[in-house]
């Protein structure tokens, strides 16, 4: 045996509760904190906030299989399919559409049912060229007639990591699949049950490419089952993107078991869901110190050009403008003149909006002066 759906005992898992079960309480504690503080301050989670925690799932799952996305045209994607009103929004690829429309499907109507029709127009709107880089896909049906592996490496020396069952299998694979997705929502606990289900459809591996990103998506919308709330607090992907290589290993690890257990995964998704709620301090922190710069300034006379080059900074976090504003960065971003972007920078700074950071001539950089207090501190405290 080879693969763990070749047990006899697929697709029966079997893990160890006394290895999950501190996991699990932490886990839990973590993610009841921070719905809870985010409730107790009657903090309703705004729109901004909401747009900033989907753009950045929907960049972050396709970073996992190496595909980079514009971040402001996700972001733009994502406040568009809310309805959202946000000035100058980017226009979007179908394939980022596509994208943004899953995990919202995934998310927002968690509660109705999934079935076969609903994975594969999900699988469609993540290809809707037909193609999955250069190589034609069959699109929203179940992999072809070739058996699906996935493989790595040059041509002649290619690296088998995973195959998937075979082909004529995979409808009835599938099927049981739905049914569990189902019967497991009251017997299974609905953190341990969303690790389940991105393990057990990854090893079914029904489609030509795009497995990882309707698991994660699937993972999602367990979640949201679980918390009974269409809004995401906090990303996965972007926590399993920090470990991008060990998330692979220990898929392929398990994949490759000669037992039905898979505690090793579960250990590694309960750590991770554990880290992926802290990231949320940053995403949320910068939303709430966007806001509480906007409030500080509610009154400051800026232009068009300056209020993009602000907000651009603000939505980047502390120090991550790639090194700091400059001149000629500024000039990059609004396609100003020198001059008018070096006014325009003296006008921010003898407002305080900005401070000269050290440096003379062209090592000279600007940053934001930014609100001595900030609310986020009181929903961690």
């Amino acid at each position: 045996m080879r693969y763990i759906w070749q047990s006899k005992s697929w697709p029966k898992f079997k893990w160890d509760s006394n290895a999950l079960l501190p996991l699990l309480g932490q886990a839990r504690l973590a993610q009841g904190n921070l719905l809870g503080s985010v409730r107790r301050l009657g903090f309703k989670f705004g729109e901004e906030a909401q747009t900033d925690i989907l753009a950045e799932e929907a960049v972050k799952t396709a970073a996992i299989e190496g595909e980079r996305l514009s971040p402001q045209m996700v972001r733009s994607s994502v406040a568009r399919h809310l309805g959202l009103r946000q000035a100058r929004l980017i226009s979007a690829t179908r394939s980022v559409d596509g994208l943004v429309e899953v995990i919202l499907d995934a998310t927002q109507k968690y509660y109705e049912p999934l079935s076969a029709d609903r994975l594969k127009g999900w699988h469609a709107a993540l290809f809707p060229s037909g193609y999955s880089g250069l190589h034609k896909i069959r699109v929203g049906q179940w992999q072809g007639e070739e058996p699906m592996r996935v493989v790595s490496g040059p041509v002649g020396k290619e690296k088998i990591h995973f195959e998937a069952p075979p082909v004529e299998t995979v409808e009835v694979e599938m099927q049981r699949f739905l049914r569990w997705w189902e019967s497991s929502r009251k017997a299974t606990d609905g953190v341990l049950r969303a690790g389940l289900a991105h393990f057990y459809f990854v090893a079914i591996h029904p489609f030509e490419d795009g497995n990882g990103r309707i698991a994660r998506a699937l993972t999602d919308m367990a979640l949201a089952q679980d918390e009974k709330l269409h809004i995401r607090y906090y990303s996965l992907s972007s926590q399993i993107m920090e470990e991008r290589s060990e998330y692979y290993s220990i898929l392929e690890k398990c994949s490759r078991s000669d037992s039905m257990n898979v505690t090793e995964w579960l250990v590694w998704f309960l750590e991770y869901f554990g880290l992926a709620i802290h990231r949320t301090d940053k995403i949320v922190g910068n939303v709430l110190a966007k806001a509480d710069f906007w409030q500080e300034h509610a009154h400051t006379e800026l232009n068009e050009r300056q209020r993009k080059i602000l907000n651009r900074m603000l939505d980047a976090g502390p120090g991550d403008l790639e090194g700091g504003l400059t001149t000629r960065k500024y000039v990059g971003l609004t396609k100003a003149s020198r001059a008018t972007a070096f006014r325009e920078i003296s006008d921010m700074i003898a407002k305080r909006v900005l401070r000269q950071l050290p440096g003379k001539g062209r090592s000279v950089r600007y940053d934001l002066i930014r609100p001595e207090s900030s609310r986020w501190h009181y929903i961690r405290a």
